[in-house]
């Protein structure tokens, strides 16, 4: 498989990003794809048990990229637009609105993330942030497969639900 290598491998991480979240892709749909025509009902609909439903699985990406973004950048923890972390309790009825607004989180958390790796060095992609055990070139390559992964999990439960 060839390489362009006339991008710098921060441009190819930057792409790869910003491929799996919302571009055309070999692998499948990527992960905003995924939810462009999913109902509020949809999102809250969960295929057993105890299981995570489209909507716990938006806000958990939302919430990665808002933790790359903030290792990336040095910033404090804190800031994200919900209380707690990494997996986030929504009702089991929700209106149209607020799912919309869980999408909108999703949108401005990714767009921050490519923004926050725009602005990374060569150099940058070696350091290993605090609070982390990888290096930033580790952490990319990370938050995209998270991407993938998701994308394939939500479409899973897209077409394991009975409802439309």
């Amino acid at each position: 498989m060839a390489r362009d290598k006339s991008l710098a491998p921060i441009d190819l991480l930057h792409e790869l990003v910003a491929e799996v979240f919302d571009g055309k892709s070999w692998h499948g749909p990527s992960l905003r794809s995924t939810v462009r025509r999913v109902t509020a009902t949809q999102a809250v609909w969960r295929p057993g048990r105890g299981r995570k439903c489209i909507a716990e699985i938006v806000l958990h990406a939302a919430y990665w990229k808002y933790a790359a973004r903030r290792r990336l950048r040095g910033d404090q923890r804190g800031s994200f637009a919900l209380k707690g972390s990494n997996w986030f309790t929504v009702p089991a009825k929700l209106a149209a609105a607020q799912w919309k607004e869980y999408l909108k989180l999703l949108d401005a958390e990714h767009a921050q993330l490519l923004d926050a790796i725009a602005g990374l060095t060569p150099a940058d992609l070696l350091v290993v942030p605090p609070g982390s055990r990888v290096n930033n070139a580790t952490l990319l390559r990370g938050i995209a497969s998270h991407d993938v992964y998701h994308a394939g999990q939500i479409q899973t439960i897209k077409r394991l639900c009975p409802v439309e």
